[in-house]
């Protein structure tokens, strides 16, 4: 019995210092933590943004600061984009997908993220007042001034606006229409995805494809970007 108490005092010193810890590397990852409840649980205390659990005291404190955002990344933009399409209890992401847009934006980065339902939700990540926001972007696709603003001057290439075609994008098929044309600017090589799906946008790193890319929609939320040379047809 005595043991058990030394164990629970241990577990409760270090639960103290592990949250005052985390707190500490989030706010200078602008991230403000909820109150931890490590008195309550310990170890096992749950750590929320806003109300929103990211995972456990435990599995956070094994995170460097890189991986400790991503896990708030994750969370906070899955949150944002379910919130933003109203969506039933339950549904969740499975990709979350960076957009290679011109900086500098109004934004940090532009995510899509992926649900279970196959619908594409473009979220910016921002600072706002030393906080970062996630919100979702609006698209107006029949706007050339704002596609211009994202992803740099109008380009051409073999396929052309308006023009329907099928595209290849992680191993599945895709029909639509080109919205945009653009220069390949520079291959993104996959990132190491997590077991929950964090990629990088635009399937496959074509490394000898120089020809332009195209923006397609497919009718299924923010466009795919895709390289020329995933164009089946």
């Amino acid at each position: 019995m005595t043991y058990s108490r030394s164990n629970g005092i241990k577990e409760q010193e270090e639960a103290c210092h592990k949250a005052q810890q985390i707190t500490v590397a989030c706010e200078q990852l602008h991230i403000r933590l909820d109150p931890i409840d490590w008195q309550q649980y310990g170890m096992q205390a749950p750590v929320k943004v806003k109300g929103t659990e990211i995972a456990s005291l435990m599995n956070l404190s094994q995170c460097d600061p890189d991986g400790l955002l991503r896990q708030v990344q994750i969370k906070l933009l899955e949150h944002a984009a379910l919130e933003a399409i109203h969506a039933r209890p339950g549904l969740k992401a499975v990709m979350w997908s960076p957009v290679e847009v011109v900086q500098p934006q109004e934004f940090l980065s532009l995510w899509i993220i992926t649900l279970e339902t196959d619908e594409r939700i473009p979220i910016t990540e921002s600072i706002r007042q030393g906080q970062r926001c996630y919100e979702y972007f609006t698209l107006n696709r029949d706007d050339e001034h704002q596609l211009a603003v994202l992803f740099g001057p109008a380009s051409e290439g073999a396929y052309h606006l308006g023009e329907s075609i099928t595209i290849k994008d992680r191993e599945r098929y895709y029909s639509g229409q080109i919205l945009y044309v653009i220069p390949p600017g520079k291959i993104i090589p996959n990132r190491k995805s997590t077991s929950r799906g964090y990629h990088t946008i635009g399937g496959t790193a074509y490394r000898n494809d120089v020809a332009a890319r195209y923006i397609i929609d497919c009718n299924d939320g923010f466009p795919h970007i895709v390289y020329q040379s995933q164009v089946i047809q």
